[in-house]
């Protein structure tokens, strides 16, 4: 009795599913049926609305950041990935209610369909945006940081819903899905700050006066038109198979002068050097200059 009860059921449930199936096509089928172009067309222009509108935000936010104090110019660009989010969120709900109607009956009917669909064929995307959603709160990384993330390092100039772009130092614009920080570590310089620490490095011979070489590096830091003099200027020393390796360590003004601030410190130190007539390492070994974390 058991068995044939349990058979009973079965095919019962067999029943149900095949008519929820049956009825989940037929309202689909119903809602695609009501499809018309003067929806399609009005979709193309909420659409391009949308579009016109982020990109207009983008160029307030960004303008109005380049032209109040330095203070307060990343401050201000933070509020881009969230304007971006809520207009594509609009954009979205819109669209939905415009072809759904949003009614119980037809959320139920398309959500299973549409949640297997890009389940499989948007796993990645959807990963991506799902990671962008959640680095709007936890901030591995800002506009305006300077991050160095999958092999790549430099400026984040855009927080986009699936991606971030970073400018490079070779002025290339770098795509960065957000699912990377899954998998990959985020090395941040400045956190949402204007300063961010450089490290300049330089090779001379075991012989040379290593207090005269701090004493002249920090003057040159000290010195430096980019520098913040309000934070800490460090020399760090080690010793190497082919010679000594000092390591400046400040603080510019601005991050994004980096660069011209290395450029600076770099060519007015070997200025100095050559006036107390310092000697190189005759030779160098790329492998043996390990970083030194202090």
């Amino acid at each position: 009795m058991n068995l044939i009860w349990q058979l009973a059921q079965t095919d019962e449930n067999n029943k149900s599913a095949g008519e929820a199936a049956g009825e989940t096509a037929r309202q689909a089928g119903q809602i695609l049926s009501q499809i018309t172009t003067w929806k399609i067309a009005q979709a193309l222009i909420i659409v391009a609305v949308a579009f016109v509108v982020i990109k207009s935000l983008d160029w307030i936010v960004i303008r109005t950041s380049e032209r109040v104090a330095k203070e307060w110019r990343l401050r201000i660009k933070q509020f881009l990935p969230f304007i971006r989010t809520l207009v594509m969120t609009t954009a979205v709900v819109t669209l939905m209610n415009l072809f759904l109607n949003l009614s119980r009956d037809n959320v139920l009917a398309v959500t299973g369909t549409i949640a297997v669909a890009l389940g499989f064929a948007f796993k990645d995307y959807a990963s991506s945006i799902i990671a962008g959603l959640i680095g709007l709160f936890e901030a591995p990384y800002r506009v305006g940081d300077r991050i160095r993330i999958a092999d790549h390092y430099g400026e984040v100039v855009s927080y986009g819903l699936r991606a971030i772009r970073l400018k490079t130092p070779t002025d290339n614009v770098v795509t960065v899905p957000h699912n990377h920080i899954w998998t990959s570590t985020v090395s941040n310089a400045n956190m949402g700050a204007l300063e961010a620490q450089v490290v300049t490095e330089f090779y001379l011979a075991h012989d040379v006066d290593a207090q005269r070489v701090k004493q002249i590096l920090l003057r040159v830091a000290y010195t430096s038109k980019y520098t913040h003099l309000t934070l800490p200027v460090v020399v760090i020393m080690q010793e190497k198979s082919w010679g000594s390796l000092f390591k400046l360590k400040s603080y510019p003004l601005d991050a994004r002068d980096e660069f011209l601030y290395m450029t600076d410190l770099t060519t007015r130190a070997k200025r100095m050097f050559a006036k107390h007539q310092f000697a190189y390492p005759r030779w160098f070994d790329a492998n043996s200059n390990t970083s030194i974390d202090e």
